[in-house]
């Protein structure tokens, strides 16, 4: 084949082309001009009205000479019938180009011209009928019949002009020969003649009409595909019989001339390159483009441009000529490259974490199964790892959200650096993570990960100026042991993190099947606390809280108690999380409520009840409803009622605390900030929460009175605090004499806590009301002594004159007691020297001696906190 009529430019239609595909006539295509249009629609509709003139006027002639009227002038010469007809045949051509007069003059013109030849005829019959035809006659009746013959070929169609001569001829003919059988055959013949000239001048004028209906769709249709082609994301494609490209719309064309190639002349399977993904799809196409049938919808790219993010759909069909020959291919094509970004960008937002950018939970879960499926033929293992975050809430309550999702991204990143590309890395949504390890079962590699893992996200993090300190907690579950399925091998893992938080946080456990049991018997707690709701399990106990100026009782606070029918008392520490998390905390806090103030109503007028409000009920816009009917159905008066909230009601807050509050002072109750100082929002807000109380917390009380504590410092800086604010003081948890003494002086205003006794119920707190005018009496220890740590440890003692090892029962910063050694009676008073810590000897004084053990007083204060660097063979189990 002519390799020339393959490069085509891309503006080129051929002759057999796109427009027969698009059902336009080869007459319509693009080159059929709109003047030539026109003039074939005018001319069409006059040429009827100048055919029937032609025959009128030698009709005309001849009813003259029939009636005897020739002239005597003689007959024109042919030169001077030339003379006469070229200026008009001359008009006529003039006209025929259609660029300076009308249309409606082009057509009085052609009428004009007939009446003007027929003048003519008029001029040369009577030199017809006088005698025989010579040369100067015959000159003259050419000359005619040419400017006739010019006149039918300067009008459309020709068929039709060519009777009209014939008709003109005969009519002559018949005149010449006067009204004989022949004349008269002859007259029929034209009449005829004249029939067939109409039938066929209709027949011409429908089809110049439904040309130009034709041409009116095809122009609409080049106009249709242009705009496609020049505004849409579709374009157009041909192919010759060998599957060469022949056209293709601009638009495409350029996006390939803009890489350097030129498409046409290239075969199709070579210009363009198919979804790599899909290589069958390639294959297919080959296919169809050899056997010749129609395919659809196939996604190409250009095949030799590298780095050109462009992809199309193709569609195509064999394209047929009018006796069914095959001519190539013709297709069409829209772009798909702003669909498949925008594909991309919602697969990204579907499978990945928009703030970290790591895989999110959805994607976590394809990757773990298709990682699971792979271990059920062969001894494949997989890890999985969740982290939690230690301390992050506190950086959100404290920084913010912003500066809270910076340090996620930074958590991401420090997650990617320690597993590297060994494992899929994710996160679950919060401050909750997750890796997923294939191959790794091995528990000390995944140990040591682990504590790698912690090690790096506890390193500080510098975010906005800030200085910020954080940790993890890991669980991990090892399939298949621990589930061969994701929810099981992630619920496992889930329960080992909880594990870990629960061992102290900042470590890692693995998933054992006691844990398992754990979270079972933490499931059977929580159909149980929805039965104690129902059955009347629950009763309020009331702590009493008494004035340090009069050692009189004030108040109490109202604690739930829960006697479970086979397990006896469960403390509040163990079912109140779960009721929590749960959401049976609201119905029990209302209970509570109710109780609470139905019972307070029966106690002496001036006595307050205190009820803990949770931050889940706090949260609930019927709050204030639920306290109003309380309230009233239950007599008591609201300034009776205080109500303790704790600091994580103003986690997230959006304006629904301060509505709170305003509401709840608006009944006339009082407020109460619970467990102050163990948040970190506090300060904050208590220039604008209206508190009439803080609590302080028991962790501030507990050791205050101890040497060298400085527990009594901050006390006395709440108290401050406080008293700035006109709010009062209740120091939570004081258990001894010398505590009730100390939060005295630092000027507290109110105490509670074992020493003024424990928790009652209704009927005893009257009773104690009654007794003694409500005073209260300390009981318990006179003195407090230094929370204890339970251990055996070995440590080297110096007596001075000699020394031996003993073992360490129990440790506190003031002193120890140790065993193994045997003292003579009353050694009070004796000097030693003791190793605490290894290489390290601390001077004591031995107090008592009994039994082959001593307690042992140290001279100076001594930090717990230093033992956490014992060795591992030393067994330490903390005790209260």
């Amino acid at each position: 084949m002519n390799r020339q009529r393959r490069s085509l430019s891309l503006s080129s239609t051929p002759e057999f082309s796109l427009w027969s595909a698009l059902g336009v006539a080869a007459d319509s295509a693009p080159e059929v001009t709109e003047s030539r249009l026109e003039r074939f629609r005018e001319l069409a509709t006059a040429w009827p009205f100048v055919m029937l003139i032609q025959l009128i006027a030698p009709l005309t002639v001849a009813a003259i000479l029939r009636a005897g009227g020739g002239g005597t002038g003689g007959a024109l010469p042919g030169g001077a019938a030339v003379a006469i007809a070229s200026p008009f045949v001359l008009l006529l051509l003039w006209t025929r180009r259609g660029e300076i007069v009308s249309t409606h003059l082009q057509t009085r013109m052609l009428a004009l011209a007939a009446a003007i030849i027929g003048a003519g005829l008029m001029a040369l019959l009577p030199l017809l009928a006088s005698g025989p035809i010579g040369y100067q006659q015959f000159t003259g009746i050419v000359a005619v019949v040419a400017a006739i013959v010019v006149t039918a070929i300067a009008i459309y169609p020709v068929r039709a002009a060519t009777l009209s001569y014939a008709a003109t001829l005969v009519a002559i003919v018949v005149l010449r020969s006067g009204f004989s059988f022949a004349s008269l055959v002859a007259v029929l013949a034209l009449g005829g003649l004249v029939a067939a000239t109409l039938r066929l001048a209709r027949g011409d004028q429908a089809t110049e009409q439904q040309r130009s209906v034709s041409t009116s769709a095809g122009r609409l249709a080049e106009q249709l595909v242009r705009e496609v082609e020049e505004h849409g994301d579709g374009w157009f494609w041909q192919t010759d019989r060998l599957g060469y490209l022949t056209y293709l719309s601009a638009k495409v064309g350029r996006e390939f001339v803009r890489a350097g190639v030129t498409p046409l002349g290239g075969r199709l399977i070579d210009t363009f390159r198919m979804d790599a993904e899909s290589v069958e799809t390639e294959r297919t196409l080959n296919f169809h483009l050899s056997t010749r049938t129609s395919f659809s919808d196939y996604s190409v790219c250009p095949a030799s441009v590298d780095g050109v993010d462009r992809w199309w759909s193709i569609s195509g069909r064999p394209l047929l000529d009018e006796q069914g020959r095959y001519q190539g291919f013709v297709g069409s094509g829209r772009d798909l490259t702003e669909r498949r970004r925008s594909e991309a960008e919602i697969n990204r937002l579907a499978l990945f974490d928009g703030l970290t950018g790591l895989a999110n939970r959805q994607r976590l879960k394809m990757g773990l199964e298709q990682m699971l499926s792979s271990t059920g033929s062969g001894n494949t293992t997989v890890a999985l790892l969740l982290l939690d975050l230690d301390r992050f809430k506190a950086v959100n309550d404290t920084l913010g959200h912003q500066v809270g999702d910076a340090l996620l991204k930074q958590v991401a990143q420090r997650l990617e650096r320690s597993v590297g590309e060994n494992g899929l890395i994710g996160r679950l949504g919060g401050d909750e993570f997750e890796v997923v390890l294939p191959g790794v079962g091995n528990r000390d590699q995944l140990g040591e990960l682990a504590a790698a893992i912690i090690a790096s996200l506890s390193q500080p993090y510098y975010i906005e100026g800030s200085t910020i300190s954080i940790g993890a907690s890991i669980g991990i579950a090892i399939a298949p042991e621990d589930g061969q399925d994701p929810e099981t091998l992630t619920r496992n893992a889930d329960i080992a993190m909880y594990a870990a938080k629960g061992d102290g946080r900042g470590i890692h456990r693995f998933f054992r099947e006691e844990l398992l049991e754990g979270a079972k018997t933490r499931k059977q707690l929580e159909d149980d606390l929805r039965l104690a709701l129902i059955s009347d399990q629950f009763h309020v106990a009331y702590q009493p809280v008494v004035s340090t100026a009069e050692a009189r009782i004030v108040g109490y606070e109202a604690l739930i108690r829960w006697d479970h029918p086979t397990r006896g008392s469960i403390s509040p520490a163990e079912f109140v999380p779960v009721a929590e998390e749960s959401g049976l905390i609201e119905s029990i806090g209302e209970w509570v409520l109710r109780t609470a103030t139905r019972e307070a109503a029966s106690w002496p007028r001036e006595v307050r009840v205190a009820v803990n409000v949770s931050p889940i009920q706090f949260a609930n816009p019927a709050l204030p409803a639920i306290v109003t009917s309380a309230l009233a159905n239950s007599g008591l008066a609201p300034e009776r009622l205080e109500l303790e909230i704790t600091e994580s009601v103003f986690v997230n807050d959006t304006g629904h605390s301060e509505a709170m509050f305003k509401s709840l002072k608006g009944l006339g109750v009082r407020l109460a900030l619970d467990d102050f100082g163990t948040g970190y929002s506090s300060l904050g807000y208590l220039k604008k929460a209206p508190f009439d109380k803080i609590k302080i917390d028991q962790s501030f009380v507990r050791g205050a009175a101890a040497p060298g504590n400085r527990n009594a410092a901050i006390i006395k800086a709440i108290v401050t605090l406080a008293d700035t604010l006109f709010m009062e003081t209740t120091a939570e948890g004081v258990e001894h004499h010398d505590e009730v003494e100390l939060i005295r002086e630092l000027g507290c205003s109110h105490i509670q806590g074992y020493v003024y006794g424990k928790a009652a119920r209704s009927e005893e707190v009257v009773r104690q009301l009654q007794a003694a005018g409500g005073q209260a009496t300390a009981q318990g220890y006179k003195v407090s002594r230094s929370p204890r740590a339970t251990m055996l440890r070995s440590a080297m003692l110096d007596l001075g004159t000699a020394q031996g090892e003993v073992r360490i029962r129990n440790i506190s910063s003031t002193g120890a007691m140790i065993d193994g050694i045997e003292f003579p009676s009353e050694p009070g008073g004796v000097d030693v020297m003791i190793e605490l810590l290894e290489g390290q000897m601390f001077p004591a004084t031995v107090r008592w001696a009994k039994d082959g053990r001593a307690g042992l007083e140290f001279a100076q204060y001594f930090n717990l906190e230093r033992l956490n660097a014992v060795p591992a063979r030393t067994q330490l189990r903390r005790a209260g």
